[in-house]
């Protein structure tokens, strides 16, 4: 069999660079990595399909699963997951002091469908009951249409949303890169303690994006995804040990062997879990949240969104 040549579009991290510089290889594939921030690769991705694998954002693949026009198919592993209050940003001139006190403002986005902003606006309703259909969303653009059902109130600024809370013209934004300007501060300032509660009662670390795959190189190589899960979770597994080790950090961090040990403990041994059946209630629990926010018309099953092969994978 002739080995196959294949682009792999995805952000550097320890779990992604043994792929991106050949410790970790998958058979009879060559990789052509493309390194890239996550936003354009969604883009080109989802605009152009202009990578065979891809690093993908959850929001936008359920979106567009859901509606029957994805043309990726996903691999269970997570390259990116992050908790989210952090993400939360305020103005400290409007009375708010909690997240009950964003029910009816106006909140900036980058994009509606931003999976950061998929779990804000799930968290807010389900943990802390505010209800999100209330709140003026007000969006930077889509990077792909969407079409939202009538009551929903999202509609595009016309610019950086980051600039119009600096001004004044939104209530608070949702961003995964902090804003700046006076009068801004972040709605939970002790964040840590905020998620490890939430991750206690849910269970759950907010998955961001995973791997996919052209559905058409699936098709016709239905041994590719298997082989796919596999690397990436023994780069996974690469980037973990050696966060314990401390004959030489590998990070440049003094106390990261305790911070792995205090996070591992948290989060019941595995801090950065992949595999489908490990996380399907995850995966359900952000259709719910796609649903609700009128992303999708109707609830997938969380299979639909992964090919049939990885289903069994544990990682």
């Amino acid at each position: 069999m002739s080995r196959l040549t294949l682009s792999l579009a995805c952000h550097a991290s320890d779990r992604t660079r043994p792929l991106l510089d050949g410790r970790v290889t998958i058979p009879g594939v060559d990789l052509v990595p493309l390194v890239g921030e996550p936003e354009d690769i969604f883009r080109r991705a989802l605009r152009d399909r202009a990578f065979d694998i891809t690093e993908l954002s959850m929001g936008s693949h359920i979106v567009t699963t859901a509606r029957g026009d994805s043309a990726y198919v996903g691999v269970p592993v997570f390259p990116s997951r992050a908790f989210r209050h952090s993400a939360i940003y305020i103005r400290t001139d409007r009375g708010i002091r909690s997240a009950a006190d964003l029910a009816g403002r106006s909140i900036g986005l980058p994009e509606y469908q931003q999976t950061a902003a998929l779990w804000v606006r799930g968290i807010l309703r389900e943990h802390y009951g505010v209800d999100t259909r209330g709140i003026a969303w007000r969006t930077g653009g889509e990077r792909i249409a969407i079409t939202l059902p009538h009551g929903f109130d999202v509609r595009p600024l016309g610019r950086d949303p980051a600039l119009a809370l600096a001004e004044g013209a939104i209530d608070a934004l949702i961003a995964p890169r902090p804003p700046s300007g006076p009068g801004i501060a972040r709605l939970y300032p002790d964040y840590k303690t905020e998620e490890i509660a939430w991750h206690r009662a849910t269970g759950f670390f907010p998955i961001m994006h995973c791997i996919a795959l052209r559905r058409e190189l699936a098709e016709r190589h239905p041994w590719l995804p298997l082989e796919l899960h596999r690397a990436f979770a023994k780069a996974r597994d690469l980037a973990l040990g050696e966060l314990q080790l401390v004959n030489v950090l590998r990070a440049s961090l003094p106390w990261i062997a305790a911070a792995y040990e205090e996070q591992a403990a948290i989060m019941g041994g595995d801090p950065w879990p992949y595999g489908f059946a490990r996380n399907r209630e995850e995966v359900a629990a952000m259709i719910r949240f796609a649903v609700a926010d009128g992303l999708a018309a109707k609830p997938i099953a969380p299979e639909a969104l992964f090919h049939p092969s990885t289903l069994g994978e544990s990682a």
